[in-house]
This record gives C-alpha cells, structure tokens and sequence, in this order.
C-alpha cells in the first residue's frame, strides 16, 4: 500500500468509518454489488439501446438523451425523481426550443422510465410526466414566386445532394427519413413505382414515380452506392439539416419553413388545392396510416370546390347583365 493510499485510509477511519482491513474490504464489496444492481436511468438507456436497435429515429433520440437527459438525470434511478426535476427540465428546455421539441425530449424520457418499468428492472416515480400542449396541425406551404426562387435556388446550389433530396421532397411528398432509407433496388423504373420500407405508419408502402421524381433521380450519379441519398463511407444518411436551410435561407423562404418536411405539405397542398385529387387518393399517395391524418388538408380542396361553384354563378350574372363574352354551350348545338 501506498503511503497515499495508507494517509487516505485513516482520513476514511477517522470519519466514522474506523473499520479494519478486512470489514473495509467487505463493505467495499457490499458497495459494488448495491452499485452494479442500481438501475439508473444511464443504465436504462444503454439496456434500451441494446433491446431496439432498429428503432426509427434512433439517431435523433441518441443525440436528444446524451444532450438534454443525461447530463441531469443519468445518475439517477427513477424512483427518485421529483415532479420539481420534471418541470425545472421543461423550463429550462422551453426557453431554447419548440414546445414540439420539448415534448419530443421528455417523450424519450418517459419511454425510458417506461421500459425499466415494464420489465421490472426498477420501481417507477410516483407521479406521471405532463406533456406540453403542442399544435401539430401546421400546414406549410409556399407562393407561386417562392417555390420558383426555391427551385432556382436549388439549381444553383453547389450541394447536388440537398437540392436532389429537397425535390424528391417536393415531388413525391416522402418524409425526411424515407428519403434517408431509400435504396436504389426500392425504384422499379419500369414499372414506375418507388417502394417506401419502414415508413412511419410502419408497413411497407409503395407509391408512383412521377416523371419530376424520375429526372431527379436519372440525375444522381449512382456509382456502387446501396442508397440514393448515402451518407458517410455509404452508410444511411443520418441528417442534412445544415445543407438544405441553407437552400431554404438562400431562397428567402421564412425561418420557420421547415426545408424538408415543409415541402412535404407544399406537394400536398398543391394536389388538394388542385381540385383534381380527392382525399382517399391523398391519402394513399401520403402513405397516411388514417384518413384522419389527411383530412388537413380539406380545406384546401373545399376552397377549389367553392371557387368552381362561383363559376356557375358568374356566368349566370353575365347572361343577365347581357354581356356578349359568355361562354354558355348551347346543348342542343352539342348534341348534335
């Protein structure tokens, strides 16, 4: 023994542990074995990583856990956990980020407690975490002249991967992480379809590759890579968040546009608003799990039924006020 280690020793007696040798040894020991059987919320974490390694949004969570979560609770087991270090986390989020953002973190939290829950690894606090309210039915969607200097923006880009996510985005309203999953044995270009694996409603979809997805993707340079959007060393993109708000600044689009998901709305909005899509089409072509989901977007396809049922109203006003550039069909001439 060191002459250290021997001086630390008696500090350690000479605080009430006045133990011999061997009794020190033995609570040692004790101390390990109570420590190894702690489940701490840590430790609740890496034994979730271990039991869901295929979990969509894997790397988000990671990212929000090691950030937010651990920092200030991962030493500690759930049992003891007060609503007061709940709610002083949810104050301290809510002053940098989105009441969506805050409810996603405390979300993973709660899931976590949940699992060691569950399987009976440790007792659970005894209250239940409140959710912040959150507004989901946001519906972005862009101008005539923004989507024009968004795509001339685009085209400009010297990021060619962005920009080609960005349109993929646009054209076929897939979400950020089909684009990421999406593998070139996923597009059947002879038959004209793109197969969407592990999308959110969580079975497998297939939708139609429209002629704009098309030249997108005839435009990417293919080489061995397994995906069309890769990421480092060719493994599964991850993020491009820095890439695409930086098109999205460029372009003048607002701040709060978000650049991938946005341009998911901006597609559906436009099929909706056309007035040549009806709601259970949307509904397949946005892979929605229920029509619920979609129905967002009705009222934009009521606008265009109520501007097409003003028509008729219109032309009757002009025949009675005898102007002469009506068309009205005459159906008798039709018919014959």
């Amino acid at each position: 023994m060191t002459a250290a280690r021997a001086s630390a020793r008696r500090v350690e007696r000479m605080q009430g542990k006045g133990l011999s040798n061997k009794a020190w040894r033995e609570l040692k020991k004790t101390q390990e074995e109570q420590e190894k059987g702690r489940w701490t919320i840590d430790r609740l974490w890496q034994e979730y990583l271990c039991q869901k390694p295929g979990l969509k949004g894997l790397v988000t969570d990671q990212n929000r856990y090691k950030t937010y979560i651990k920092p200030v609770f991962g030493e500690k087991e759930p049992s003891d956990l007060v609503p007061l270090d709940i709610d002083r986390l949810r104050v301290k989020l809510s002053k940098q980020k989105t009441p969506g953002t805050v409810k996603n973190i405390l979300e993973l939290l709660r899931r976590i407690l949940n699992f060691g829950v569950d399987r009976r690894l440790c007792k659970g606090p005894d209250f239940k975490i409140r959710m912040p309210k959150v507004n989901n039915q946001k519906t972005e969607d862009l101008t005539p002249d923004q989507l024009k200097n968004l795509l001339k923006t685009i085209d400009e880009d010297p990021h060619p991967q962005a920009g080609s996510i960005m349109k993929m985005a646009l054209y076929t309203g897939m979400r950020r992480g089909e684009l990421f999953r999406l593998k070139w044995k996923d597009i059947d270009f002879d038959r004209d379809f793109i197969h969407i694996r592990n999308p959110k409603g969580g079975i497998d979809q297939t939708i139609p590759l429209n002629d704009g997805a098309r030249a997108v993707l005839e435009g990417i340079y293919r080489g061995g890579d397994e995906y069309v959007f890769p990421g480092r060393g060719g493994r599964q993109r991850t993020d491009i968040h820095h890439q695409v708000n930086k098109i999205r600044d460029k372009a003048g689009l607002p701040k709060d546009f978000r650049a991938l998901h946005g341009l998911r709305h901006v597609y559906a909005s436009m099929l909706a608003s056309s007035g040549k899509v009806d709601m259970y089409t949307l509904q397949k072509l946005l892979t929605h799990k229920s029509p619920q989901m979609t129905q967002r977007y009705a009222h934009l396809r009521d606008e265009t039924l109520k501007r097409a049922s003003n028509l008729a109203g219109e032309i009757i006003n002009n025949v009675m006020q005898g102007k002469t550039d009506t068309k009205v069909i005459d159906l008798k001439e039709q018919n014959e």
